[in-house]
């Protein structure tokens, strides 16, 4: 039924997108129009129920939350800061409590207080003002963070403007895709979205297929609680992350490209939306020996669903389908959006390429370590007395980071959890062993990932901490298997029992339970929530043990 769909949704493309049709189904005051789906279907020759069954889905566009004026951040840094029962506290002085939601991460980890208001995120004081918001004397209060690098600094120090971005395009357009190809292998520059697959060979890959339509897919849907190098990228570097894909497009034969940008970043998409129109209006490009390059540019607003970080919920949900994640084989270079070759790519991994084709991939090989090359952005939460955003050289010392660069703790922490809610909890013994790099982290049984560092006050209790990673799953989980759908909420179950009350979890019940998740589950997302739950069991046995028996 999937692919039937699949292939109809197919016939509009995406200049005529069922996904944003679906959205626009949905109003504040209405929630979804059941006439306007019913439209929808009949246009795409398709079932109501397919159409209401993706619709609702999401955050933003379920019924249930139609009624929601307001949304508080639920994301861990959020909770970890403590900020949010106050938070609460003063929106219920303005708003009805049936008018209050919640949404995972607003990524403004860095100050915490966040909220989501009329399109509009904030943070910090902001909350002070929230009489002014709603009467509408102001939309917009300012947003800031510390931005610094340690090293070469690709990203953040001396970069490039759009202007420059389209000229380098011009000329880039000139050369052989081979050639260019070859660029990027030698950088050896490895996705940074946290699996650290090497991009040279995902657009081989796509370049390789015979196909009519090929596609370059922007992941821009970064829901880590913690995390927010992807919003700096798209709010203030988006002519890096567009070059990047114009330029892949070009390398590997793909003429669309879509920066799907998540719903939680409404200043993102509202940028991202202006600076496509420059590089669109580049296309098509006639080569100086008459070959026509074309490609076109698309900004898709997510519609609040974690699961769409991964790579095929995320082809799924544009396609106007659930957003399911997808067995694999076939991978997305051979089976992609609509069923054509695609390569899915992080906001962070495209952003790098100006550098490596401007610069030569021999100079951004010789940045980092061996394996890991080139630079990482890292999201650093409120509990440094120095949060914000910072680019480092790959191999800098986990210490340096968080004594030079964050400049401390604020309280006094016992673990950091890094690279998502998917990644390692990492444990303040463990800091001097690691550097920022895909290898010492895998080797000492944890993950890179986005490289986000959430901190983790000693005041906190583990036991909750865990309970919420297994709350977060079973609130994102797509259902489509069952070791994620039911896993998660037993998981879940079993913590806050045993937690609030005298029980004591069965360990090898609990073992089983986690190894499910590991191994049976179709994604990371189940399948990566045992990582931070072992690392705690094993790494604190005496605020955890007496849960157990």
């Amino acid at each position: 039924m999937s692919k039937n769909v699949r292939n109809l949704s197919f016939r509009k493309g995406l200049d005529d997108n069922l996904f944003e049709h679906l959205a626009e189904a949905h109003s504040e005051d209405k929630g979804l129009d059941q006439d306007a789906l019913h439209s929808i279907a009949d246009k795409y020759l398709i079932g109501d129920a397919n159409v209401y069954g993706a619709a609702t889905f999401y955050d933003f566009l379920n019924p249930e939350k139609s009624n929601k004026k307001v949304f508080s951040c639920a994301g861990s840094a959020c909770m970890l800061a403590g900020t949010q029962n106050e938070l609460h506290k003063t929106l219920e002085q303005h708003f009805e409590p049936t008018e209050i939601g919640e949404v995972y991460c607003l990524g403004r980890c860095y100050e915490n207080n966040a909220f989501h208001y009329q399109g509009h995120n904030y943070s910090g004081d902001d909350i002070n003002h929230i009489r002014l918001l709603k009467e509408g004397s102001v939309k917009r209060l300012p947003d800031q963070y510390k931005v610094g690098s340690l090293g070469k600094g690709i990203l953040t120090a001396g970069s490039p403007d759009a202007e420059q971005c389209l000229q380098t395009l011009s000329r880039l357009l000139e050369s052989e895709q081979d050639a260019l190809l070859e660029e990027i292998a030698v950088s050896g520059l490895r996705g940074r979205g946290g699996a650290g697959f090497p991009l040279a060979i995902k657009l081989a890959g796509v370049k390789k297929e015979v196909a009519d339509q090929k596609f370059i897919v922007c992941n821009a849907d970064e829901g880590d609680p913690g995390a927010f190098s992807d919003r700096y990228l798209l709010e203030q570097r988006a002519h890096l992350v567009l070059f990047g894909m114009a330029i892949s497009g070009y390398i590997s034969g793909a003429t669309g490209g879509v920066v799907y940008i998540r719903a939680e970043y409404p200043e993102a998409i509202e940028i991202c939306k202006k600076a496509i129109e420059p590089f669109n209006r580049m296309f098509p490009f006639t080569k100086s020996n008459g070959e026509t390059v074309n490609f076109k540019l698309y900004v898709v607003k997510a519609q609040g669903a974690y699961i769409c970080g991964e790579e095929t919920a995320l082809l799924s949900s544009l396609e106007g389908l659930r957003p399911e994640v997808r067995t694999r084989p076939p991978f997305p270079v051979q089976y992609g959006l609509f069923g054509m070759p695609t390569a899915v790519n992080n906001v962070e991994t495209l952003a790098s390429l100006h550098a490596i084709l401007v610069e030569g991939g021999a100079a951004f090989k010789a940045i980092g370590t061996a394996k890991s090359s080139g630079t990482k952005l890292l999201s650093l939460d409120s509990h440094f007395n120095h949060p914000g955003l910072y680019e480092v050289d790959m191999g800098t010392p986990l210490s340096k980071v968080i004594n030079e660069l964050g400049g401390g703790m604020k309280e006094p922490v016992k673990a950091y959890h890094i690279g998502g809610p998917l990644g390692g909890l990492v444990p303040m013994s463990k800091v001097d062993d690691l550097t920022i790099d895909f290898e010492t982290f895998a080797s000492n049984g944890f993950l890179l990932g986005h490289a986000s560092i959430l901190s983790i006050p000693t005041r906190f209790p583990l036991m909750e901490y865990l309970e919420h990673l297994f709350a977060f799953t079973a609130h994102e989980s797509c259902g489509k298997c069952f070791p994620c759908r039911i896993g998660s909420v037993r998981g879940k179950e079993l913590l806050n029992k045993a937690r609030t009350s005298d029980y004591k979890i069965d360990r090898t019940l609990f073992n089983d339970l986690i190894e499910t998740l590991e191994k049976g589950s179709l994604c990371a997302l189940g399948g990566g929530l045992p990582l931070p739950v072992k690392n705690a069991l094993h790494y604190f046995p005496e605020e955890l043990g007496g849960y157990f028996k």
